[in-house]
């Protein structure tokens, strides 16, 4: 966990949404690619010092900076994702809404006047008054509980977060697992998406998805069924609630879990930002699962996202009858992995060790048998008898072998004496031997 010695400063004025309480988090390691360290080891019993490339704390200043530009710039904007790399919020901000500043780099004529458009009449405060009543906070890089695997996006990198619940989001991302798919699924997706999500919780794993109809439903449902929490990736507003059909189950997951958006207070989804969400999903896990999709579906964006990321990509095989089957087995035909429970899910994206139990179909009594003995119960003729010389050559064993191997044989219920010579047991009265 990253630690900051000095507080961000509070004037005593400074806005609630604007505090940044310190949140007590386990050092677990981040999703995705990482700076090599040049601390001394953790030994267990304490916080880790920070890493030098720990992000300062972010000021007043650059957190109201980028609450404004979460209403100005979509999802995922890389132009001004770029802009942020190299200049303060701050001054990003400034030069979209003071009147005769230059345009920024790389920004058309047409485009710098799109987003000077959107930068009037922007109430930033108000945004931030918005998501307090609604129980909400927002957050941006260098909190303490932002996600550091956010930042794999590069320049397409959230501005920030608007976040309802309570949880930390930076320690639930941390064993999560995103699980997607078809809105339209099938009674056999759903079945899946809600027993993976349910066994993916009563182990202790998060389940991300994105609110939607069908597989995200499904996911979401069945984490908190099972008594887990649950992430919902929202293309809009977490105080908008959609789809209205969701309404209550939007309202759980804010109680028992987290809802997080980029997009600010009262804003409502588009085609567009649909997309641009998934890319979120897929760097916010160490791992997504594609339920059920069709060739056109949504999900293959996340999952194209997640490959592109350098994330475990899973799928969930289906009937090869099945249209909705036909985009997940596509991505099983590349990179992805089958995974049928979530023991196999955990095997691919927890800590090492972290094995799924080795698979073996149902024992039978014959398998108990060692290799000679059961040579000889493969000698045996399927409806007559035969003696113990005809056995021991069909079966290559010696004559005095082959009647131990028959008495143990009588003992187990596979075979029978009939005078002097011996045959299988009858029906109902035998081991099976099949």
């Amino acid at each position: 966990m990253t630690t900051h010695d000095t507080p961000p400063h509070d004037s005593g004025n400074t806005h609630p949404s604007l505090r940044q309480e310190p949140r007590q988090e386990p050092p677990e390691p981040e999703t995705g690619p990482k700076a090599p360290s040049t601390t001394r080891p953790h030994n267990g019993t304490s916080p880790p010092e920070a890493l030098p490339d720990s992000p300062a704390p972010p000021s007043d200043a650059e957190r109201l900076a980028r609450v404004a530009l979460t209403r100005i710039a979509e999802p995922g904007d890389t132009l001004i994702g770029g802009w942020l790399a190299t200049l303060p919020p701050r001054a990003v901000l400034d030069a979209l809404t003071t009147p005769g500043a230059p345009a920024l780099p790389d920004a058309s004529p047409r485009r710098w006047a799109g987003l000077r458009a959107r930068a009037q009449n922007i109430r930033p405060e108000d945004d931030l008054e918005s998501i307090t009543r609604a129980g909400g906070r927002f957050l941006c890089p260098g909190d303490p509980e932002w996600p550091r695997q956010l930042d794999d996006l590069g320049p397409a990198r959230p501005i920030g977060l608007w976040v309802r619940g309570t949880p930390s989001l930076r320690t639930l991302a941390l064993r999560s697992v995103a699980l997607v798919g078809s809105r339209a699924c099938t009674d056999y997706g759903a079945h899946c998406a809600t027993h993976l999500a349910a066994g993916l919780a009563e182990r202790g794993w998060s389940v991300v998805s994105g609110a939607a109809y069908g597989i995200d439903a499904a996911a979401h449902r069945g984490a908190l069924a099972a008594g887990g929490p649950t992430l919902g990736v929202l293309a809009c507003g977490v105080d908008v609630g959609y789809p209205s059909g969701h309404q209550e189950l939007i309202r759980t997951m804010a109680e028992r879990g987290l809802l997080l958006a980029e997009l600010p207070p009262g804003a409502h989804p588009t085609r567009p930002r649909f997309i641009l969400r998934n890319r979120v999903i897929a760097a916010l896990t160490p791992g997504t699962v594609v339920v059920e999709a069709a060739l056109r579906s949504g999900a293959l964006v996340t999952a194209r996202r997640a490959l592109a990321l350098g994330r475990h990509l899973m799928g969930v095989p289906g009937p090869i009858t099945s249209g909705l089957s036909q985009g997940v087995h596509q991505l099983l035909r590349g990179e992805a992995v089958v995974i049928t429970d979530a023991d196999e899910v955990i095997e691919m994206v927890g800590m090492m060790g972290e094995l799924a139990p080795q698979r073996r179909g149902p024992s039978v009594p014959r398998d108990a048998l060692n290799a000679e003995c059961s040579r000889v119960l493969e000698a045996m003729p399927g409806r007559a008898s035969a003696d113990p010389a005809g056995l021991a050559r069909a079966a290559g064993v010696p004559t005095r072998l082959v009647l131990a191997h028959l008495h143990e044989l009588q003992a187990l219920g596979f075979v029978e004496r009939d005078g002097a010579h011996w045959r299988l047991a009858r029906p109902g009265k035998a081991h099976s031997i099949e």
